[in-house]
């Protein structure tokens, strides 16, 4: 198997920003309780293709209900790389977990954006059978597939990132 990526954690401001940005009725300490136990996503089997990510804080999400998470994590890989984001497949199944955007996509220049390359995810419980979704601190939510891809012959892309989600078509 080829090595081709590494998680890290965001800084610590880094982290306390998006924290309190995303859930409103935290404070500052709250913030760093949860990056203190912030956990590097891994594989749960040799097998696996997919790379949990774990929840920052408990949550309860009733059918419709939305949040946005900050994982605290980054990745950083090599180039022609790209990291798909997906909700692990017992949560999508039982509840309709659903990402927002459908499938993250972490290209491999995020790494170095304004932001450390914070990845976050946004969450509906999308729940058509009246489901509540209850999950803790800890527990593994989604899941990271790293993909190789490839570019047209004629690709002339000069741009450089500075930035998170749409900051390419600004």
């Amino acid at each position: 198997m080829k090595k081709i990526a590494k998680f890290y954690t965001v800084s610590k401001e880094q982290f306390v920003e998006g924290y309190v940005d995303c859930f409103q009725d935290k404070t500052k300490g709250d913030a760093l309780v949860a990056y203190d136990n912030l956990k590097l996503p891994k594989r749960a089997t040799t097998g696996s293709a997919g790379y949990d990510f774990y929840l920052t804080k408990d949550l309860e999400l009733e059918p419709g209900q939305t949040v946005k998470i900050p994982t605290g994590i980054r990745a950083r890989m090599d180039e022609d790389w790209v990291l798909c984001l997906v909700p692990r497949s017992g949560l999508g199944f039982k509840y309709r977990l659903q990402l927002n955007n459908t499938v993250g996509v972490i290209d491999s220049d995020y790494f170095n954006s304004d932001n450390e390359g914070h990845i976050f995810a946004k969450i509906t419980n999308d729940s058509n059978e009246g489901k509540a979704l209850s999950l803790k601190a800890g527990d593994a939510f989604m899941q990271g597939i790293f993909l190789p891809y490839g570019i047209v012959e004629d690709d002339d892309a000069t741009g450089i990132r500075n930035g998170g989600m749409g900051s390419t078509s600004k």
